[in-house]
């Protein structure tokens, strides 16, 4: 088999492995971490959920991560080319993945604007005092007033399309190598600041003691699709982000470290957001309301609640901000590649493009509430279309192009980068992709569609 490598000199490339796991960890890292982790532990009952997703994060998730950054390095272009480089019916999933991250970014942007909103109301004391009650009014009506949501989620966006036309080095790798170790100092300020709280001992334990009696069929595949959802795997943003990767860098190297770094924000965010819950008599099943109505009631309840409310609201911002780039660059990416348009004129596209996308989930709180579309509102029918039918595909023509279309020898050569790092788990990790994981793929899809039940 012919190997097809578009790298080209003067593309540009990421200047340091720090400044590419700092990167692709940003990608990770974000309201799967933030927002979704915490919310989906307390639905599952806390630490045997903990255990199956650390297990599923390390097995499945890592596998994947690993043959999305093989195939988008392999490339060198933009994540449609790379998908279908040996098998031109392969750039479907290619086109499909561009199209549901465009899709996941005009909803994460309404999400990303939310935390600028509470953020300014954190530090002019809104929150200060006010019980629960009150917190879940003025989230409700923020939520449905869309002209002043529009205007949060634009200067989101606008923060995203300026990195963007600065390009890899200058804009992404800047970026993500300051606000990722700022967003690691924060959270662990977060953490000791839950931990000492009185009563949050007993949030602890509930956190990191698993009960195996509450695991049911619906707590592993919740588990399953978390380690999926976390790490953005079949968004396309690791294989693009891995196009302009150095055949120099070790690719188990740099996945592994991502993969590490995702989990520890991940379970940080559990220690920052649980332990606190419970130390104030909160349920921790609150579900997807937990950070934007439950967390405010205990922040402005607590000493210096304002100062830590605002500084749990930056750190959010800068887990979307580090996620969204990296949405938004995989369809730039193609445009650059092969339309040839350049890089600002393709960040100023795809935003708008991104932004009128975005209007029907931001107006499906408010003057569009009555829509549903299969039962679902316009935003959750988002939601649904990204996690439960988009990615899981994406990812599994992932482990299909690796291990049925790609020769082992050129899968080998690109992890070993042609033989200069031992990568001692290669066929571990082939045999995982070419058997287990389109099975677990297809599990997980059927389940999540409500084709299977369990």
């Amino acid at each position: 088999m012919k190997n097809t490598e578009l790298q080209t000199e003067n593309r540009e490339q990421f200047k340091t492995r720090f400044g590419f796991i700092m990167a692709v960890a940003g990608s990770a890292v974000g309201l799967g971490n933030i927002w979704r982790f915490p919310y989906i532990t307390g639905v599952h009952g806390g630490g045997a959920f903990v255990i199956i997703y650390l297990v599923s994060i390390f097995i499945i998730g890592a596998t994947i991560a690993l043959t999305e950054m093989a195939i988008g390095r392999h490339g060198g272009s933009d994540v449609v080319e790379a998908y279908g480089q040996y098998d031109k019916r392969f750039r479907i999933p290619g086109f499909l993945s561009m199209i549901a991250v465009t899709v996941l970014m005009s909803f994460y942007n309404i999400i990303g604007g939310w935390s600028i909103y509470y953020f300014f109301q954190f530090i002019t004391g809104k929150f200060t005092g006010i019980n629960p009650g009150e917190v879940e009014s003025i989230f409700g009506n923020f939520i449905v007033n869309s002209p002043q949501v529009a205007i949060f989620t634009i200067i989101f966006l606008a923060v995203n399309t300026i990195v963007i036309i600065k390009g890899i080095t200058e804009g992404i790798e800047k970026v993500s190598s300051i606000v990722m170790p700022a967003l690691f100092v924060l959270l662990i300020v977060l953490v000791i600041r839950s931990l000492t709280l009185p009563g949050a001992k007993e949030g602890v334990i509930w956190y990191l003691k698993p009960d195996f009696s509450k695991v049911t069929g619906s707590t592993i595949v919740a588990a399953v699709g978390q380690a999926f959802f976390t790490l953005s795997l079949g968004s396309g943003a690791m294989a693009t982000y891995a196009s302009y990767l150095s055949k120099d860098e070790s690719l188990p190297k740099a996945t592994y470290s991502v993969v590490i770094t995702d989990t520890l924000v991940a379970l940080l965010a559990g220690l920052a957001i649980l332990p606190a819950v419970f130390a104030f008599g909160v349920s921790p099943g609150e579900g997807p309301g937990l950070v934007f109505v439950t967390l405010p009631s205990i922040f402005g309840q607590m000493p210096f609640g304002a100062l830590f409310g605002a500084m749990f609201f930056v750190f959010f911002f800068f887990a979307a901000l580090t996620s969204s780039i990296s949405m938004l660059e995989v369809s730039v990416t193609y445009l650059i590649e092969k339309k040839k348009v350049q890089r600002k004129k393709a960040a100023i596209i795809m935003s708008i493009v991104v932004l009128l996308l975005g209007i029907p989930p931001l107006m499906s709180f408010g003057a569009w509430s009555h829509v549903e579309i299969f039962g679902l509102g316009l935003f959750d029918l988002y939601d649904y279309f990204v996690s439960n039918i988009s990615m899981p595909l994406v990812g599994l023509a992932g482990a299909l192009v690796i291990c049925w279309v790609w020769d082992k020898q050129v899968a080998k050569a690109e992890v070993t980068s042609d033989g200069k790092y031992e990568f001692g788990l290669f066929n571990t990790w082939y045999n995982l992709t070419r058997y287990i994981v389109p099975i677990l793929l297809i599990f997980v899809f059927l389940t999540a569609t409500g084709i299977l039940k369990i």
